[in-house]
């Protein structure tokens, strides 16, 4: 062959030469999709499950074929997603089970490109399910709208990527309702609307579009020289805007890694992509460990409130239930823990957690339910008036006398010993219940009491772990580094008060002694009662309860070794922690109709 048009021969020639169809890639409009959408029980693939799947084929724009079904999901619906799907228990009880349905999704969207709005959580469901049920998943090709919205549409168009906003953006013939065919329908319209905007783009086939959902944005490429001066070693990075103010703090073990992650494609969550466009510095601060970079993580957050952190903003805002200080004191729940002579149980996670703990103890001790205020002159004059649990035998009634003062401290003296740490008058009553409950048939009911009892369980057990810590004068740990050293730490009264390193080879005690001679200086906690701090009293000044569960998780990692404590590092004999075990593998065994407590139904939440 000769040389054509000045271009010699043996030279590559890339221009004016025709592309096969395998370079364009393969066409949107010959693709075939499956939208598939689920309604579930909750929203964590380790404790909820299946209720419906919907799915649509579609091709070209062309709808091939639906897919349709309620699933039973083994348990009961709870009742805020019968309130929001609309889809109660005696709807699935009769509906097939997972393991048969499985196969015909399977079959419905063989070689097909798998389709979802928010598809991590659909997919994570499906895959669970397989994995479950011995199947194998399937290599799908996945597509989530929500990214594709992302890219496609600006603020200015959508407020967010929810699908109802999409809908209405689009406007859709279907609109979503969280029933999963119709929330699907809904998806096919609005995905048909990307593909259309894609176009705009020069975005023709399958892998432009995939590549596209993932390609960074102008906005984080033009930032990228913000981590151009960030060293590669375990800290915590904020991000700030033009005037100083934090806008996302986080950590890692490798700051440079991490920075330069959120100006790359696999950055695709759209309130950071937001936060790159907005921010103007990355300022890095170094840490010795990576316990040390978690807990500054906390302290920063809580301390700026980042408008781009979501977790751990307001560490504050913990609930507590409190036996009160009055003379006919009761169970109350609370944002605030203190220093008042009163027991605390807790810090809980939510206040449905904290009634649910609240109830398990009513359940054991009568103490009244009602927030009257009481005291001997009011009961002497008949001022106070019995409630409706008086009459049916649930309360003592002293608001009128039934029972006197000194009956009724009998039972806070039985619920404060509760809150102190011996948990076994609730835990016994709780299995009475159950087990009548359960040799009645009334699974659902024994499953309520089941999960007061964990809920209850749950919250004393993690006040004793923090209250155990918190006592502690100091606590000095060592843990094996990867490199052959050791990371060492200083807790005083639950706050991490110092952090450092021991280099390979070299004798630690002198580090030891070096890191604890400059160790931060920590108060005792401000909750102090007879016999040692307060179950869930405040730890410090400035300690979390999310700073000691840091901690905590620490001294639980393998190799960890106590070199000095100071003071009596203990949990109650007779407390929760010993429980904790046995109610957490309570939630992972199926209620067979058994008739002891220890085999409770599997909670769907």
């Amino acid at each position: 062959m000769t040389a054509a048009h000045g271009v010699q021969a043996g030279s590559v020639q890339t221009a004016g030469v025709q592309g096969t169809l395998d370079d364009l890639g393969t066409p949107l409009s010959g693709v075939t999709f499956v939208v598939v959408d689920l309604e579930t029980t909750g929203g964590s693939v380790a404790d909820s499950a299946i209720t419906e799947i919907g799915a649509v084929k579609v091709r070209g724009g062309e709808e091939l074929g639906e897919l349709g079904t309620l699933v039973d999901p083994g348990g009961p619906v709870p009742p805020f997603i019968t309130a929001l799907t609309g889809i109660t228990t005696a709807m699935v009880t009769a509906a097939p089970k997972i393991e048969s349905v499985l196969p015909a999704f399977l079959e419905f969207a063989r070689g097909c490109v798998l389709v979802a709005h928010n598809a991590s959580f659909d997919i994570g469901f499906l895959k669970a399910a397989c994995a479950e049920n011995g199947y194998a998943w399937p290599a799908f090709t996945v597509v989530d709208t929500v990214d594709l919205a992302r890219r496609v549409l600006s603020k200015d168009e959508v407020p967010n990527c929810k699908l109802s906003t999409l809908s209405r953006f689009f406007r859709t013939a279907n609109e979503p309702t969280h029933r999963a065919l119709a929330d699907a329908r809904a998806t096919v319209e609005v995905l048909h609307g990307l593909i259309e905007r894609l176009g705009s783009f020069g975005v023709t086939s399958l892998e432009e579009m995939k590549s596209f959902a993932k390609a960074p944005t102008p906005e984080q490429r033009r930032k990228r020289h913000l981590a151009d001066d960030v060293p590669s070693v375990p800290g915590v990075y904020l991000f700030e805007d033009a005037e100083g103010e934090v806008l996302y703090v986080g950590k890692s073990g490798d700051l440079r890694s991490r920075v330069r992650s959120y100006f790359t494609g696999s950055e695709t969550r759209w309130r950071v992509r937001e936060m790159v466009g907005i921010a103007e510095n990355v300022r890095t601060i170094e840490c010795a460990t990576g316990l040390e970079a978690e807990v500054r993580e906390l302290r920063l957050i809580a301390e700026h409130k980042p408008r781009y952190n979501r977790r751990s903003k307001f560490p504050e805002r913990a609930i507590w239930l409190k036996l009160t200080v009055e003379p006919f004191p009761r169970l109350s729940i609370v944002r605030e823990c203190r220093a008042d002579g009163a027991r605390y149980l807790g810090p809980i996670s939510s206040r449905r957690q904290a009634e649910e703990a609240r109830a398990a103890l009513h359940e054991a001790v009568p103490l009244r339910q009602c927030t009257q205020r009481l005291t001997l002159r009011i009961i002497e004059h008949g001022n106070a008036r019995a409630c409706a649990l008086a009459e049916i035998g649930r309360c003592g009634a002293p608001c009128d006398g039934r029972e006197s003062a000194d009956a009724y401290a009998v039972h806070v003296g039985t619920a404060r010993s509760v809150m102190e740490g011996d948990v076994r008058s609730v835990v016994a009553a709780a299995q009475v219940r159950i087990d009548r409950l359960a040799s009645e048939l009334r699974y659902e009911e024994a499953g309520a009491q089941r999960d007061r009892l964990a809920a209850f369980v749950r919250a004393a057990a993690r006040g004793q772990r923090l209250a155990a810590l918190a006592r502690l004068p100091e606590l000095v740990a060592a843990r094996p580094a990867f490199d052959g050293g050791w990371e060492l730490a200083v807790v005083r009264y639950g706050r991490l008060a110092a952090a450092g390193n021991v280099p390979p080879h070299a004798a630690p005690r002198p580090y030891v002694d070096a890191l604890i001679a400059t160790a931060e200086t920590v108060f005792p906690p401000s909750g102090e009662a007879p016999g040692g701090v307060a179950l869930g009293a405040p730890p410090s000044a400035g300690a979390t309860a999310e700073e000691m569960e840091c901690v905590l998780r620490w001294l639980d990692l393998p190799g960890v070794r106590l070199v000095e404590v100071a003071g009596t590092w203990t949990c109650p004999a007779h407390g929760a922690e010993g429980l904790r075990e046995w109610i957490d593998r309570a939630y992972d065994r199926s209620y067979e109709g058994a008739s002891e407590a220890s085999r409770p139904r599997r909670g769907r939440h």
